[in-house]
């Protein structure tokens, strides 16, 4: 299954936590944020991410990350 598909069927899922600017999500393949502040930024935010994870109870600064374009909007994903 492609990477996107796997991160959109995970995004149907409920959420691990929520925090002011995403929604938080276990996939597959690593911890998905998903924006949900309103209108997309420039550039990735992955610097308030890694604050805001902290919230959910996640230390994902050591993590890989990337980020996605999917059908529910941003997702940063972190993983290993």
């Amino acid at each position: 299954m492609a990477l996107r598909a796997l991160l959109e069927d995970a995004l149907s899922e409920p959420s691990i936590g929520s925090t002011d600017r995403f929604s938080w999500h276990a996939t597959p393949v690593g911890i998905a944020a998903l924006w949900t502040a309103g209108s997309v930024p420039s550039l990735p935010p992955f610097d308030q991410a890694l604050v805001e994870a902290r919230a959910v109870g996640l230390d994902l600064s050591r993590e890989e990350r990337e980020f996605h374009q999917v059908r529910q909007g941003l997702v940063l994903l972190f993983h290993s």
